[in-house]
C-alpha cells in the first residue's frame, strides 16, 4: 500500500483527510501544534502542552466511528464556568496526554477508540511558540497574535528549536508522497517546515512533494498571491527538494461570492499563472464547493486526484 504523509493544520488539513481516508492508502497526518488561541490556547497555558485543537479535527476527519462520537468530540461548552469555550475533544486529548505521559501516546490510545483510517502524529511534544517577523520589522510572539496583527508577514520561526517526534521523521523518510495541505500557509503549513530535522528527512525521502493550492488568499499572509507565489514561498522553506506537483482548482468562482469574500474577509481567488508553473506538474480540476456558506475543496474529488497520481 502506498504511503502518503500530509503536513498541515487547521480546517484545510481536515478537509483533505476526510476524502483521502476513502482510498486504499497508508496515511500519516503530521499536525502543527503552535496554535495558542481559544480552547487549545487555554489548555496550553494551564497544562504546558502542545496545541490539541487541530489534532482533534484531524482525529475526527480520519475516524470511522459513529457520528454521535464525532459530535461529542467536537462539542463546545457554552457556560459561565471555566469550561466555557472548551471542546470535549480538547479536554480528552489533554487528559490522555496527562495519563499516558505524552501527546503521541495519548493520540495512539484514542486512535483505537476512533477506529482511525491512518495515523495522526503531532509535529513535536514541545510547548512551541511561533514567532513572526513582519515586513515592518516588528517581531510578534504567538500564532494568534501573528494572525490578529493584520500586518504582512516576512517570515515565521520558533522561539526555541523544537524536538520533532521520531514518528514524524520516520513517516517522512518512508513516504511515497508528501503533501503540503491547503490552509493558512504561514501559520498551518510552514510551522511544519521550520526545522532542520524535518527538512533533512524530506531531502532524504524519495517521495514526490505535492502542494494543494488554496483557492482564496489569506489576509496578511498571501495578499495578491497567485499559485506560483505560494509554491515559491514553500520552496523557500524547503531544502534541496522542492515542490514537484501542485493541485489547483480551475472552477471560476461566482462574482457575487468573490465580492462577499473581498468585503467581509479581504480574500480574493488565487489565480493560476500557468506561465510561471512550467517546471512543475500541474493537476487541475473543479474542486470548488460551498459548505456552511464557506468556500471549500471537494474532499472526495481532491483525494481521487491524489490517489490517481500515486497509482499512475
Amino acid at each position: 500500500m502506498k504511503k502518503v504523509v500530509v503536513l498541515g493544520g487547521g480546517t484545510g488539513l481536515s478537509v483533505l483527510l476526510t476524502g483521502l481516508k476513502k482510498f486504499p492508502l497508508d496515511i500519516t497526518a503530521i499536525v502543527s501544534v503552535s496554535d495558542d488561541g481559544g480552547s487549545a490556547g487555554g489548555l496550553r497555558k494551564e497544562f504546558h502542552t502542545p496545541a490539541v485543537g487541530d489534532i482533534r479535527r484531524v482525529l475526527i476527519s480520519l475516524s470511522e466511528t459513529e457520528p454521535i462520537v464525532q459530535k461529542l468530540f467536537n462539542y463546545r461548552f457554552k457556560t459561565s464556568s471555566d469550561l466555557n469555550g472548551h471542546t470535549v475533544g480538547n479536554l480528552i486529548l489533554t487528559a490522555t496526554k496527562e495519563i499516558t505521559g505524552n501527546l503521541s501516546d495519548g493520540i495512539e490510545a484514542l486512535s483505537k477508540v476512533f477506529n482511525l483510517k491512518g495515523k495522526v502524529v503531532p509535529l513535536t511534544e514541545d510547548d512551541v511558540i511561533l514567532m513572526g517577523e513582519m515586513e515592518d520589522g516588528e517581531i510578534i510572539t504567538g500564532e494568534c497574535e501573528i494572525t490578529k496583527s493584520n500586518k504582512k508577514i516576512k517570515r515565521v520561526f520558533y522561539k526555541e528549536e523544537p524536538k520533532i517526534t521520531p514518528l514524524a521523521i520516520n513517516a517522512i523518510k518512508e513516504a511515497d508522497l508528501i503533501v503540503l495541505s491547503m490552509g493558512s500557509i504561514y501559520t498551518s503549513i510552514i510551522p511544519n517546515l521550520i526545522n532542520k530535522e524535518v527538512i533533512n528527512a524530506i531531502d532524504k525521502s524519495k517521495a514526490s512533494i505535492m502542494y494543494v493550492s488554496n483557492m482564496m488568499t489569506q489576509p496578511g499572509e498571501t495578499d495578491g498571491f497567485r499559485v506560483s507565489e505560494h509554491v515559491k514561498l514553500l520552496n523557500s522553506y524547503l531544502g534541496k527538494r522542492k515542490v514537484d506537483v501542485v493541485v489547483v482548482n480551475n472552477k471560476k468562482i461566482d462574482e457575487e461570492l468573490i465580492k462577499k469574500y473581498r468585503t467581509l474577509e479581504q480574500k480574493d481567488p488565487v489565480e493560476i499563472d500557468y506561465e510561471n508553473l512550467k517546471d512543475i506538474k500541474v493537476i487541475e480540476d473543479d474542486y470548488f464547493m460551498i459548505e456552511n456558506k464557506m468556500i471549500r475543496h471537494n474532499s472526495l474529488k481532491l483525494a481521487f486526484s491524489i490517489f490517481s497520481l500515486m497509482i499512475d
